[in-house]
């Protein structure tokens, strides 16, 4: 998986291009979306394999999951600017999948799941895996993620930042 930081890059920067309101609940919506894929590793404290379509990187990580996750919180939250809310939610949610599907490790991203259970990595997989654990992330390895998430995430995300700034700023031109 990528790191927690590299997925919150992410996150801001779709409610950044989305958002024209900037509106800090969706923001931090984003952000938790963003993140919240991950939490499927609790699954391995219950015996539930990796590749269980419950396990890491399963059903979290899918494409359904990140349509219903969008949809409640969109009916629930987002009820004034709601295909704002959903678009930025399901963009962050699934923006993980995708990120974590060109990572180096692992056992690929289950976007398909429930309706099949296969899973993808991406044919670019340049993005170091984060290690799993708050311990194990403080480490020398921790610290490449965050140098390779750097060069592969965080400024990817600002240069498309400063290229939408531009784009408004010479439109009010």
């Amino acid at each position: 998986m990528a790191s927690v930081f590299g997925h919150t890059v992410v996150g801001i920067t779709i409610t950044k291009i989305v958002d024209h309101k900037n509106n800090k609940w969706l923001l931090i919506a984003a952000i938790i979306s963003a993140i919240l894929p991950d939490l499927d590793v609790i699954a391995f404290n219950f015996g539930i394999p990796y590749l269980h379509p419950l396990g890491h990187r399963g059903f979290t990580h899918s494409i359904l999951f990140a349509v219903l996750w969008a949809l409640m919180l969109m009916l629930t939250i987002g009820r004034k600017n709601k295909w704002v809310w959903f678009l930025v939610i399901f963009l962050s949610t699934i923006s993980h999948g995708l990120l974590d599907a060109m990572t180096t490790g692992g056992e690929g991203v289950g976007f398909f799941i429930p309706f099949n259970n296969s899973r993808f990595f991406f044919p670019f997989r340049k993005i170091q895996v984060s290690p799993i654990g708050v311990e194990r992330f403080f480490t020398s390895w921790g610290i490449k993620v965050l140098f390779n998430e750097f060069k592969y995430i965080v400024l990817p995300c600002f240069f498309i930042l400063v290229i939408q700034y531009l784009i408004r700023k010479f439109k009010k031109v």
